[in-house]
């Protein structure tokens, strides 16, 4: 039955994953799917809203465009012998003129100004002028209240389309849309000479907006790039007018709108293909989400109803598998009783008449296995035997070497005397890896063994120089790590170098850390071609194993220690070099002797 239920419970966690899986990717692919079809309902309403917009606002435009049809009056603004004074007296009524010929009612005009290039005004319309319904004889007389700045930028810019823009008005208390047509010569595109403002009340535009905000939720506003929001419409909560706030201070700031990954709407936008307007739209994401709720519900139903159904099939089937693997499982524990002659009883040709067959087999291959063991212990011995053979060899070198400078010295050969000593040293040193660390003391003593048996092999004569902390000496360091960075430095720095030759090495402790440096006067190196080829260096120096040079000191330092340690290289050519090891000061346990 273990086996039974491990299967039963197997194949339910299979099918429920399944189910989860099956059930998670069918909910992301309908939501995104519901997503684009809204997104893409959201932003036609917001397209089809903007044609309306547009076709107000070119008829706007045409009616504005008829001033040119008032031939004194562009006449006066070409002629630059024009005063100021003299373009108010004589045309102190053409804005009331130009607004009543050439608007309706339904245009909702409120206000009209004429301005010249200086933004001097010339004539001003305002309409029904009273305490409440109150216009500024001068968009310029109040930059910040009237939003004259805006107007102002425009005016002085290249752009050529019409400008709409708008103000908050605190006597009527409501948004006025404005629109802004620059005048030109007409023999001269480039010369302008004057514009013209129309503000108009902003029901022109809410009544569009309040066709297309169908959603009690749901947020439109109008809003030029680099300018306020001109009107919107809709309603918002306070979280969410504050969403609202920096999407618009966004615009405002001349920024893409955007809004943050974690936020409970989803923001909407649709430019206009001529002028500087673009509709934008907040829709909380829980009205793209009421389709998924019902999808999910009838997913995990669907999912229960499957897993009950797989429930009852799975253990029919597995009552099937069980039972020849029980009848199995009773021979296996007779044979380890030690009826080692029995054998399983097979009449099926499945997948565990195939184990059956197997197992029998290997109870036969058992016996030939004992005979194999009893040869192989005999080889581990022979093994062990010859490993121990192995190590007589280094003693039997260390020894000759001792036995070659006691010879010299009675014989009085002073010199070889020392070499054979030197050597036996270096080799008892290099030899003795049980512990793959040694002390910074033990370390300068094989390098002056070393250094010994260089100089009287080459004949050459370096200069050693040591400068080593008292507080060094006990410093735990990897076993012959100095050695190898003064051969570098006598094979590579000092072979081709003439005159003196010197070597330095120090060892000093700065906080926790212990720092070691071989320097040369040599012929120098590439430093920063070196270094980068230290940062490079891996495990692979060390398991290659051609040599113990740079590359293999600064792998197996980074290995011991961590990435931030190893070596690092300071040379210039023709003066020398300088390798600095930089590792954590650990302290020696103190040993016998």
């Amino acid at each position: 039955m273990k086996l039974r239920f491990r299967i039963l419970l197997s194949c339910i966690v299979c099918v429920l994953l399944a189910l989860l899986i099956q059930t998670f990717l069918f909910k992301e692919t309908s939501s995104e799917m519901i997503y684009h079809l809204s997104r893409e309902e959201s932003e036609n309403s917001l397209k089809n809203m903007q044609e309306e917009i547009y076709h107000f606002t070119g008829n706007m435009e045409k009616k504005m465009i008829k001033i040119y049809s008032e031939q004194d009056f562009i006449s006066a603004l070409k002629d630059d012998g024009y005063g100021i004074e003299r373009l108010r007296e004589d045309f102190y009524r053409r804005a009331y003129e130009v607004g009543a010929e050439n608007f309706e009612t339904s245009d909702k005009v409120m206000a009209l100004y004429l301005y010249t290039m200086d933004h001097e005004i010339i004539s001003t319309y305002r309409k029904a002028t009273t305490p409440k319904h109150n216009y500024p004889v001068d968009i310029y007389e109040n930059m910040e209240t009237y939003n004259a700045g805006k107007v102002r930028e425009y005016v002085e810019s290249d752009e050529t389309a019409l400008l709409i823009s708008g103000y908050y008005n605190t006597y009527r208390e409501k948004d006025i849309i404005r629109f802004v047509l620059k005048l030109y010569n007409n023999s001269n595109r480039e010369r302008k000479i004057g514009y013209v403002v129309c503000d108009v009340d902003s029901k022109v535009f809410t009544s569009i907006l309040e066709k297309y905000c169908t959603e009690n939720t749901m947020y439109i506003w109008l809003q030029s790039d680099s300018d306020r929001p001109i009107v919107s419409r809709g309603s918002l909560s306070e979280v969410d007018d504050g969403i609202y706030q920096v999407i618009s201070e966004q615009i405002k700031a001349g920024n893409q709108a955007s809004i943050e990954s974690r936020s409970t709407q989803e923001l909407f936008q649709a430019e206009q293909r001529k002028y500087n307007l673009t509709a934008y739209s907040l829709m909380p994401e829980s009205i793209l989400q009421q389709n998924q709720r019902a999808l999910t519900v009838n997913l995990v139903t669907i999912a229960v109803v499957m897993v009950i159904v797989s429930v009852v099939l799975i253990f029919i089937v597995s009552s099937t598998i069980t039972k020849p693997l029980d009848m199995l499982m009773q021979t296996i524990k007779r044979i380890a009783a030690g009826e080692m002659e029995l054998r399983a009883n097979v009449t099926k040709s499945d997948e565990i008449g195939e184990l059956g067959r197997n197992f029998n087999v290997m109870l036969d291959q058992v016996e030939e296995l004992k005979e194999k063991e009893n040869q192989a212990s005999l080889q581990l011995v022979q093994a062990q035997y010859k490993a121990l053979q192995a190590q007589i060899n280094p003693h039997f070198l260390y020894n000759t070497l001792d036995t070659m400078s006691s010879i010299a010295e009675v014989r009085d050969c002073p010199e070889v005397g020392m070499l054979s000593q030197s050597l036996s040293n270096i080799f008892r040193y290099s030899l003795n890896m049980k512990d793959p660390f040694s002390t910074v003391a033990k370390e300068i003593v094989h390098l002056k063994n070393y250094c010994y048996v260089m100089d009287v092999r080459m004949q050459d004569h370096v200069r050693y120089y040591y400068d080593i902390d008292a507080n060094s000496l006990k410093a735990r360091v990897p076993r012959i790590s100095i050695q190898p960075l003064v051969e570098n430095a006598l094979n590579h720095g000092l072979r081709n170098k003439r005159g003196e030759k010197q070597v330095r090495i120090e060892a000093k402790v700065r906080e926790e850390l212990l720092e070691i440096c071989v320097a040369d006067n040599g012929v120098g190196m590439d430093a920063e071609k070196m270094n980068g080829s230290l940062r490079h260096s891996n495990l692979d120096y060390v398991e290659q194993g051609n040599s113990i040079g740079i590359h293999n000191i600064n792998a197996r330092l980074k290995i011991l220690y961590g990435e931030e340690y190893g070596l690092h290289i300071e040379s210039r050519i023709g003066e020398g070099t300088k390798v600095r090891m930089v590792i954590p000061k650990i302290e020696a346990e103190k040993e016998n002797g």
